[in-house]
């Protein structure tokens, strides 16, 4: 079966200083995991022909299919605060692009594709746990209708990844609505090329944010989807783990899920990451980084912005400044959803804060206490439920008011709340299977996700937390 993959790559026809072109490097003997139907039929592939030989091949990066223009992407970034000028794509090549049957244009991009010129001392691989960890989480960001990239598919390589360990190489393809970042944009104002950063604004504004005409519309933009995005993440839970520039997403979605992870038991300055040693990139702290890293893209648009060095830094300040309204306006709507509340009230926002401090005083588990709201449960997600019994008063006094039935609040509640999300333990568990040739518990892991709302058998099995000693407390980077 021939695999037609309709490519209209319109990143590769920039400029050459953007890039690097290269194929991927070729695998010992691919062996396909898992393709992403649905995904596939949006795209306008056919799934069948990604299961062939043929497929796994172009899936592995064995074989380059027609019309592909595998690159390696420039970029530069500040990784927990530190400059690089230089990053890039050290593990993953951009095979090209394709309008889907919503006509979308996205990327496809190889990640564990081999060496490039942005690689430093890596090897240009992945193995097999990140690709998994990553599958299982941009689809259940995508199920809970949280802008991310997605899988498309996965693939084991047949050769050994040297880690800490020895370890199965695989390799994700990924598909985004572009792959360009905050940091692409800071690789070009680094170097005073102007006209780089011209040529960058106006494919982005194209692509991305066709009513933008001008720069500063383009960050004013930026600004809003990112705001929207991050108190979507405040909403479930979901801590990005290392929010460097070059992991912010221009198009708003949520990008490199690295040492990523839901917190279990809430506390505001909960970290995961094995890297993030002095929890710059804690979950109350997201909202912060973000603004500084926003900031960081307002710097590398003030040569283009209209008037004078003064005049663009200060509309380019005033621009960032309006970040902390914004996220506010999307952080209350997002947590008075999450209380069952239909109107609003200037109080709504302190009654969510109110919840977030008592589960934080009573240990409380994120997702059981919210999914909980909806049925009269939410004091047992607590070790200690009398914070829980305090605030709950002030949040029925509240629903009064709005005169809604109680079926209806607890259909608003469940739609607003989920019942699972991908647990740490699970996905580790998951994970030592398939290293074990057993996919299953990554099969049904992944099904359950896809329906997160839904309170069925595995969404109580899976969704439930981890047992004394099974809690898993650090995540690690993929690299």
């Amino acid at each position: 079966m021939t695999i037609h993959i309709p490519f209209d790559n319109s990143y590769a026809r920039l400029p050459d200083r953007f890039f690097t072109r290269l194929a991927p490097t070729p695998v010992r003997a691919p062996a396909l995991l898992r393709v992403n139907e649905a995904l596939a039929h949006a795209l306008g592939i056919d799934p069948k022909a990604l299961g062939t030989p043929e497929g796994v091949a172009v899936l592995a990066g064995n074989a380059v299919p027609p019309g592909a223009e595998p690159l390696a992407q420039a970029y530069a970034g500040h990784q927990f605060g530190g400059w690089s000028p230089q990053l890039g794509d050290g593990r993953a090549i951009l095979l090209g692009e394709v309008v889907g049957r919503d006509g979308i244009r996205r990327d496809i991009q190889l990640k564990g594709a081999g060496r490039t010129p942005y690689s430093r001392m890596g090897d240009g691989r992945a193995w097999l746990g990140p690709v998994l960890r990553e599958y299982l989480m941009s689809e259940a960001m995508h199920a809970l209708g949280i802008p991310t990239t997605r899988a498309l598919a996965a693939v084991t390589t047949g050769e050994i990844v040297l880690r800490e360990r020895p370890l199965p190489g695989a390799v994700l393809a990924r598909v985004a609505q572009s792959h360009i970042r905050v940091g692409t944009f800071q690789f070009f104002a680094s170097r005073q090329d102007d006209d780089a950063l011209r040529t960058l604004t106006d494919h982005v504004i194209a692509r991305h944010y066709p009513e933008a005409d001008t720069p500063l519309d383009l960050l004013d933009a930026v600004i809003g989807r990112q705001a929207a995005l991050v108190a979507r993440w405040m909403g479930v839970g979901f801590i990005h783990g290392v929010m460097n520039t070059d992991n912010t997403a221009i198009s708003g979605e949520t990008i490199d899920y690295g040492p990523c992870a839901f917190i279990d038991t809430y506390h505001p300055e909960t970290v995961y990451s094995s890297i993030d040693h002095y929890g710059r990139y804690a979950y109350n702290r997201q909202p912060d980084i973000l603004v500084w890293n926003l900031a960081q893209f307002a710097t590398c648009l003030l040569p283009l912005i209209e008037g004078d060095r003064a005049q663009a830094i200060e509309a380019a300040t005033e621009a960032v400044h309006g970040f902390a309204p914004r996220f506010q306006t999307e952080w209350t709507q997002v947590f008075r959803r999450k209380l069952g509340l239909a109107t609003a009230e200037d109080g709504d926002a302190a009654l969510a804060h109110g919840l977030l401090e008592a589960m934080a005083a009573g240990r409380a588990d994120f997702t059981l206490t919210f999914r909980g709201l909806a049925d009269g449960s939410a004091a047992a997600a607590f070790a200690d439920p009398a914070p829980y019994h305090a605030w709950e008063g002030g949040w029925i006094a509240r629903l009064a008011r709005e005169g809604a039935t109680p079926e209806t609040r607890a259909t608003a509640l469940a739609a607003a709340n989920p019942a699972i999300h991908p647990r740490n333990h699970r996905i580790e568990e998951a994970i030592a299977a398939a290293v074990d040739g057993d996919l299953d518990p990554f099969e049904r892991l992944l099904a359950t996700l896809a329906h997160p709302f839904e309170t069925t058998p595995d969404a109580r099995r899976l969704g439930h937390p981890p047992a004394p000693g099974d809690e898993v407390r650090q995540t690690f980077c993929g690299t």
